[in-house]
């Protein structure tokens, strides 16, 4: 199946000279949505996966199905001040300026092997951060995978060393 018939490309939004990569037709196709939660399934098994971890939003709605199909717990990796207990908190820069993402402190534990779900891997910095927050509570990222890579942005540079998967590139 070519996943890039489901994803539309819209020109100048949300600013000129940004081409935004539209997810949602692939998310609103029942089969290409199985079929891209299927190949990532794949992916964590030759891992040895024992949970998904996937940051706020967009990795909810990749990183649940996998594990899910996997049956394995799935761990949200949320902005500041939206988890109600104990939390482990990182800091990490933005174009302009910084921001915050945190999971509970008891979400992992030491010597698990995550894999990192996102929907789109662009200038890598958040998912930079979560790989460091899951690797501060003592567990292994063993993988990320991605729907979308843009490799023009370079993503994979803050993130070398680890094995990735993006379905698609553009």
């Amino acid at each position: 199946m070519n996943l890039k018939d489901y994803i539309i490309s819209i020109p100048n939004y949300p600013l000129p000279g940004v081409i935004f990569r539209d997810i949602s037709p692939l998310l609103g196709n029942g089969d290409a949505y199985g079929y891209a939660t299927n190949q990532i399934v794949e992916f964590a098994k030759s891992k040895g996966v024992q949970k998904i971890v996937g940051p706020e939003a967009r990795g909810f709605i990749v990183g649940c199905p996998v594990a899910y199909a996997l049956n394995i717990g799935f761990v949200p990796a949320r902005k500041k001040g939206k988890l109600p207990r104990e939390t482990e908190c990182i800091e990490y820069s933005l174009e302009y300026g910084s921001a915050f993402i945190e999971l509970h402190k008891d979400a992992i534990q030491p010597g698990e092997k995550i894999l990192i779900c996102d929907d789109l891997l662009a200038t890598g910095g958040t998912i930079a951060a979560t790989i460091q927050l899951v690797e501060k509570l003592g567990a292994e990222v063993v993988g990320c995978a991605f729907l979308v890579e843009l490799t023009e942005l370079k993503g994979r540079d803050k993130i070398n060393g680890y094995d990735i998967v993006a379905l698609m590139d553009f």
